[in-house]
């Protein structure tokens, strides 16, 4: 397997990283144990989680998924995994997280505390990518940055990078680790697809020019590239038929982002464009996430093994100039389907 590095780190990745959201709500123990043993035997070295999840987030199960990889992982050597997690974003961002009396903060205090918190779960005395959640439009990045260097120089985190930012925010953020010499953000993970390329609008340019990688997720758009959600009937334990029956309106909300009749119709394009080439929608849609040369590795999730197989077949594929002006094409006659 071809590994990458992100940014400048020494962090050398497999190209598909395992995503564990779903682990504790849609994904029983059983079988996310079974997905993360499939996944690292297939040579996948990259694991990502969070302290808010599972997902939708919850105060009775916060923590539960990184509960669950710390006790996986205690099975494996511990320096051939590259962990990532994450640290909640602050409460006066997108949504009140329900942790820690929803108060969160990226300060110095809630930094410290959710960082202990994850290395007893992970049961582990390091991570490898450190990374804030959303960012906090409070408190000054400057504060935010020292403390994440003081983990970096505790030996408690390697590196650290950003989640859910903007090309303000991540230039802002770095151009301060520069001039105060605190450790910098050498990823970004947002949310980028066939059906939510806004990535490259701005940040891209950002990434290429200074060195620094994106960890896309979502990268089959929860599911609807797999063009399940363009069948007369829809599976009532899809994600997104499951969000829609949630009484909280931002989980509802989420739900139409990411299906509606422009996200429907381009995936229609794409399911002929994968079908045109004899490939799985869902490997069309990782294969195209992973082609940028800005990207260090691609962000996969499953709720059952069976789920896999297509994600993984992107690692066999490169796609041709060909099938990319195709994908180009849909892209500028359906223009973000997601907003």
């Amino acid at each position: 397997m071809q590994h990458r590095y992100i940014g400048k780190s020494g962090l050398r990745v497999s190209p598909i990283c395992m995503g564990t959201m779903t682990f504790g709500t849609s994904c029983d123990k059983q079988e996310a144990f079974r997905i993360l043993d499939y996944v690292y035997d297939k040579g996948i070295n990259f694991y990502d989680t969070a302290e808010l999840y599972p997902v939708p987030p919850s105060r009775e199960l916060a923590g539960i998924t990184e509960k669950w990889v710390g006790e996986w992982m205690a099975t494996k050597p511990r320096d051939s995994i590259i962990l990532a997690t994450k640290v909640a974003g602050a409460a006066n961002g997108w949504f009140v997280p329900p942790i820690r009396h929803g108060l969160t903060a990226i300060d110095r205090f809630h930094i410290k505390r959710a960082v202990e918190g994850s290395l007893k779960r992970l049961r582990t005395d390091y991570i490898d990518l450190y990374q804030m959640h959303w960012s906090d439009t409070i408190v000054p990045i400057e504060e935010s940055l020292r403390a994440f260097d003081e983990l970096v120089r505790e030996g408690k985190v390697r590196y650290i990078g950003t989640s859910n930012d903007t090309a303000y925010g991540l230039t802002k953020a770095n151009e301060v680790a520069k001039y105060e010499k605190l450790a910098r953000f050498e990823s970004i993970q947002n949310n980028f697809s066939l059906n939510n390329p806004r990535f490259l609008d701005e940040l891209a340019g950002v990434c290429k020019k200074e060195q620094i990688s994106l960890l896309p997720y979502s990268p089959i758009a929860g599911g609807v590239l797999s063009g399940k959600y363009n069948q007369p009937f829809i599976d009532e334990n899809a994600r997104y038929a499951w969000y829609l029956k949630n009484k909280n309106p931002r989980v509802q909300s989420q739900a139409t982002r990411f299906v509606n009749e422009k996200s429907l119709a381009s995936t229609a394009k794409f399911v002929e464009i994968a079908k045109k080439y004899e490939m799985s929608p869902v490997t069309l849609a990782v294969a195209w996430s992973m082609s940028f040369d800005f990207v260090a590795s691609t962000i996969i999730g499953a709720t059952k093994l069976s789920q896999l197989d297509e994600s993984l077949k992107a690692l066999e594929i490169k796609l041709s100039s060909e099938m990319l002006n195709e994908i180009k094409k849909v892209q500028s006659e359906i223009m973000y389907p997601m907003g």
